[in-house]
């Protein structure tokens, strides 16, 4: 009945529609299967897409050929770089979306790829022979074969959901969980875990008094992800801000007694970033308000999520709670919010490539190696997909390193450092953030993009190398420009910036703080009519590069010295063991999660820098 497929990946969620994308791009032969077509790359929680450092994933996963950016670009319906008062190693773009919109999207531009098929039924087992998965089985008992299988089962693995003192089996609201993978990966020698996550009610829009919330509209010249040719928003939906209160959080309490979450019925661990409202008032007893984002589900939609106010407490709490809210003194709810209880596998039995350990040719990615928001989710899917390509081909794995994406430190933290709660990426994770700016994504990752063969790289590197290309020509003009102290004194006396003394290249005076290109431009009009054949991007590459240039080139530096570590290999057989002279520690991670380089070796949590010197002098370094 069935061809064998090169690649089947398991359910279609934001990791699952990657990784069949991913690998479909690269000429492999695809099957997504998914217990329900009709949810397709459904956003479980927020409708919204990016956020501090996940913004830059999102970007990152579109310089490598992904859909997510594209699709968020297609039906966003706010956009807002957030932390422009920082440095641009922190700005962070993100989206409001069109849940119903986006979910469409992903699904049309699914169908319209020629590599991938689709079955919907759940998959209840990975078939295995001689150590290597070679297929799937399904609950009507079919055999479906494949030469990689890529699990992306999101929250579905045995998943039950909490509601007060009622749980019930399900993945997602609405949804049954997925049976019998959890055991058999368990009988194969697997470890497994329970995790947490939750969602809030959501509310009827047409009953909220917005004139009690502070708005929140999106930027006024709005920005997009995909560094391709998407639609420019131009009609934005704002949200709204409004806050908890004493009496909400009084009335809470008394739902303690009957809350999955304090009687103990939840076993797995929550997400530490974006906990329940219970949780917050209980952790957080000293604050008498938090902060709530009403944000729209869509254009089209009434329907409103209430960012901030998840809770799995009985729904006549929440529903009484909500309606003392400023704003929702007459709210009326859609649906209550639920915890949800998931297992997951700890990702340091992983390789670097996302294929498992234990058995070759399968593969892991999203919720069920310990992350949690759908960019996590998306850029391991899309590493998945093209590594299960790679190993058909018998070609090596393609790893990013820490120093060349958020989605290295998001892998690279996985493997060597494992979760036991919902790994969430930050800035502050990523030793090298000024390199991994958000606006450069296309400049660090297209060109390898391009190597691995993946479709459509070629027409994205002609705008990588035009964009450098610009930002060479507008920053040599700016070294080469002399300004004197009569066409830029007043201006710096705006800025509470030095006077200048005498003549000086313009490029100095640009890597001041506070000082800034645009309004160089409307003092100076021979930079104003230079930079007016450039457009915004391409500027802003010039200008940062000018500005930043000492810090970018300190952290070049920086990664070359950790780069050498990189490039001593591992064999894949070595015996640690045999090195009494390392700690016994050491031993035991080295031996479980068999690093393939030095470098790798060392962010192992529990292997010092004395052990990594052991290895360095037995290989001879």
């Amino acid at each position: 009945m069935f061809p064998e497929y090169d690649v089947i990946v398991v359910g279609a969620g934001h990791a699952g529609c990657e990784a069949a994308v991913a690998a479909g791009n690269m000429g492999a032969k695809v099957m997504l299967a998914t217990m329900n077509m009709n949810t397709i790359a459904q956003m479980s929680c927020n409708p919204a897409m990016g956020g501090v450092a996940k913004g830059q994933i999102v970007r990152e996963v579109d310089a490598l050929g992904g859909y997510s950016g594209i699709v968020t670009d297609h039906t966003m319906i706010q956009f807002r770089m957030l932390n422009l008062s920082k440095g641009p190693a922190m700005w962070s773009p993100r989206a409001q979306s069109d849940r119903m919109r986006f979910a469409e999207k992903w699904r049309l531009m699914l169908e319209a790829h020629p590599n991938i098929d689709f079955w919907q039924e759940m998959v209840t087992g990975i078939m295995v022979k001689d150590n290597r998965a070679c297929g799937v089985y399904t609950g009507l008992g079919l055999e479906i074969p494949a030469k990689t299988v890529v699990l992306t089962n999101g929250t579905f693995l045995n998943g039950i959901i909490h509601i007060g003192e009622k749980q019930f089996s399900g993945g997602r609201a609405g949804e049954k969980a997925a049976r019998g993978i959890t055991g058999q990966l368990e009988d194969l020698g697997f470890e497994s875990g329970r995790m947490k996550t939750g969602t809030p009610p959501r509310i009827d829009g047409r009953s909220l008094d917005w004139d009690k919330m502070e708005e929140q509209p999106g930027d006024e010249d709005p920005g997009k992800f995909s560094y391709t040719d998407t639609p420019k928003l131009t009609k934005q939906l704002p949200c709204h801000i409004t806050y908890t209160n004493q009496k909400v959080h009084d009335l809470l309490k008394t739902g303690f007694d009957r809350s999955p979450m304090f009687n103990g019925r939840i076993r797995g661990v929550g997400p530490r970033y974006c906990p329940s409202i219970e949780d917050k008032i209980d952790r957080f007893a000293e604050r008498d308000r938090h902060q709530l984002f009403v944000e729209p589900e869509g254009e089209k939609t009434v329907e409103i999520y209430v960012n901030g106010f998840s809770s799995s407490l009985p729904e006549d709490v929440q529903y009484k709670a909500l309606q003392m809210i400023p704003g929702f003194e007459n709210a009326k709810m859609f649906r209550p919010g639920y915890a949800i209880e998931y297992d997951y596998f700890p990702p340091t039995q992983l390789k670097m490539s996302l294929e498992t350990h234990l058995i070759d040719n399968l593969f892991f990615a999203g919720q069920i190696n310990g992350t949690t928001g759908y960019e996590e989710a998306a850029s391991q899917g899309l590493m998945a997909g093209i590594n299960s390509v790679l190993k058909i081909r018998e070609e090596d794995p393609f790893i990013l390193k820490r120093s060349e994406a958020y989605i290295g430190v998001l892998i690279d933290d996985l493997v060597n450092k494992g979760t036991n709660e919902p790994y969430r990426m930050f800035t502050s994770r990523a030793e090298y953030r000024i390199l991994l700016r958000q606006d450069n994504a296309d400049i660090r990752l297209t060109p390898l993009a391009q190597n691995l063969g993946i479709r459509g790289t070629d027409e994205r590197m002609q705008h990588v190398e035009e964009k450098v290309q610009a930002s060479e020509e507008i920053q040599k003009f700016l070294r080469n420009l002399s300004v004197t102290p009569d066409q830029l004194n007043n201006y710096l006396a705006s800025k509470n910036s030095a006077p200048l003394k005498q003549k000086l290249k313009l490029h100095r005076v640009l890597s001041r703080p506070h000082i800034n290109l645009s309004e160089v431009r409307e003092v100076l009009p021979e930079v104003d009519s230079f930079l007016e054949k450039f457009d915004k991007e391409k500027i802003e590459q010039a200008e940062i590069h000018l500005k930043y240039e000492g810090y970018i080139q300190k952290e070049q530096e920086m990664v070359e010295k950790m780069n050498r570590l990189e490039t001593v290999a591992i064999k894949e057989d070595f015996d640690f063991n045999s090195l009494p002279s390392l700690s016994a520690e050491a031993r035991e991670k080295l031996s479980k999660q068999r690093p393939q380089t030095i470098g790798q070796a060392s962010r192992i949590s529990g292997v010092s820098p004395a052990d990594i010197s052991v290895l360095l002098i037995h290989m001879g370094r």
